[in-house]
């Protein structure tokens, strides 16, 4: 069965021209046209219609024509591939990104309104980016004066403080008179005082907003930028006692000492109860087969009752050390061993489970075993606190520093004699002067 297809009527472009430039579709409806097709016309763009002017060319300044604009084309497609290429790379997208302005939303619309009609919208959005819905939104909201995402305009929120009051909270926050009033206070003093009615929040969102800076410069003392440091082992000693507490809700007490020259821990002690008479156990431990040092080590400490106390000051008497008190009698902290607090428990301690003293005492002996023979210092260019202490590792800077060079010359080497699969290969001229400068035939890149 054959079907009959209605043949499809065509009509001069003049006559749409002039509908469109009327607007009276009945012009078209006097000479039986149909209603629906006069609509399309009404609602379609015009189109571009090879006009007599064009055919009345030369057929030389046609072709010098046409040459004009491929060359125009190739360019624009040219920039088009860059700009197109530059923004997936980038990334971007206007799907997670505010444009609070509505400037800048009005700008982008013509931009979209001209290039539609070039391209259909659906092209367009999906080049910028940007959400149909997105789009919509805010061209209707172009029609009724609010693309801003916080409109200027009084009569759309009529709650908002008038310029007085956010010029009276901008004095008040940039003023000296009020520097010593917090923020959240001030904005309670400005309604004692009768000046602003506004919340805290809202000062808080004004500062942030336009950036006001509050006149208190603060002005401390320099702190020491490097605290004590000696020349030689034993010359300075640094006790302290910290607390752990294990998974049953007991608690541990590590006492130890550690030396300042070298960062070895000379000795420690854990027990399950505080005890001073601890302080004096690992004091006489960290002096027996230490290096041997010329001088009394002076002892550091904190003016807790583990480090003074009677028996502790018989000790002290007796000319065996020397005590100075951190903060007290010596302007430094007793920051080093502080330190090693820090890095022992959260580097190693607090990775295990803690659940007896047993298994906290076998946890510290590892670390402590660790710390002094096996892991290097930076402080030390990479000598471990046992060498330093005791003198032996001299060696190993030196040694560090020739094995980086033939890592760094092994590295160039291998980097120059390989070349990528896909880029054209450029080698040198072969000839006694490439060796001797270190040229090595290049080696392809597999895989």
């Amino acid at each position: 069965m054959s079907v009959k297809l209605r043949p499809q009527r065509s009509y001069d472009h003049r006559l749409k021209e002039l509908v469109r430039a009327s607007g009276d579709p009945s012009l078209a409806k006097e000479l039986g046209i149909p209603a629906s097709t006069v609509m399309g016309w009404l609602c379609s763009p015009p189109q571009q219609v090879v006009t007599l002017d064009v055919l009345s060319m030369k057929e030389q300044e046609l072709q010098r024509e046409v040459l004009i604009l491929r060359r125009r084309i190739r360019k624009l497609l040219a920039l088009l591939r860059l700009l197109v290429v530059l923004l997936r790379i980038s990334g971007f997208t206007l799907a997670n990104e505010r444009v609070p302005g509505g400037k800048a939303k009005a700008a982008l619309l013509r931009s979209i309104d001209l290039a539609r009609q070039f391209l259909p919208l659906r092209t367009v959005l999906r080049v910028l980016r940007l959400s149909p819905a997105r789009y919509h939104s805010w061209g209707s909201g172009k029609k009724a004066c609010r693309l801003d995402d916080r409109s200027s305009c009084p009569r759309t929120s009529p709650h908002q403080l008038t310029l007085n009051e956010i010029e009276t909270i901008r004095e008040m926050v940039r003023s000296e008179q009020y520097r010593h009033v917090p923020t959240g206070t001030l904005a309670i003093l400005a309604q004692r005082l009768g000046k602003v009615f506004a919340s805290p929040s809202t000062w808080y969102t004004l500062i942030h907003r336009f950036g006001w800076r509050r006149p208190r410069l603060r002005v401390h003392p320099a702190k020491p930028k490097v605290g004590l440091r000696t020349t030689q082992p034993n010359q300075a000693w640094h006790i302290d006692t910290t607390v752990i507490r294990l998974l049953d809700g007991s608690k541990a007490f590590l006492h130890a000492v550690i030396d300042n020259f070298s960062r070895r821990v000379l000795s420690w002690r854990l027990a399950d109860k505080f005890d001073p008479a601890s302080t004096i156990s690992v004091l006489l431990e960290a002096g027996q087969g230490g290096a041997c040092s010329n001088e009394l080590p002076t002892v550091v400490t904190d003016a807790g009752v583990e480090n003074v106390n009677r028996n502790v000051d018989e000790l002290i008497q007796s000319g065996v050390l020397r005590r100075v008190i951190a903060l007290t009698e010596l302007r430094f902290s007793n920051s080093m061993i502080e330190a090693w607090w820090r890095t022992l428990k959260h580097q190693w301690l607090y990775l295990n489970s803690l659940d007896s003293l047993s298994t906290l005492r076998r946890l510290v002996a590892f670390y402590v075993d660790e710390h002094n023979t096996r892991l290097p210092h930076s402080a030390f260019r990479g000598q471990t606190p046992d060498e330093m202490y005791y003198g032996r590792g001299d060696h190993v800077p030196p040694e560090l520093d020739q094995k980086r060079n033939a890592a760094r010359k092994a590295r160039l080497d291998l980097n120059r004699r390989t070349y990528c699969a896909v880029c054209p290969q450029s080698r040198p001229e072969r000839s006694l002067g490439n060796y001797e400068a270190g040229w090595l035939p290049p080696v392809p890149m597999t895989g």
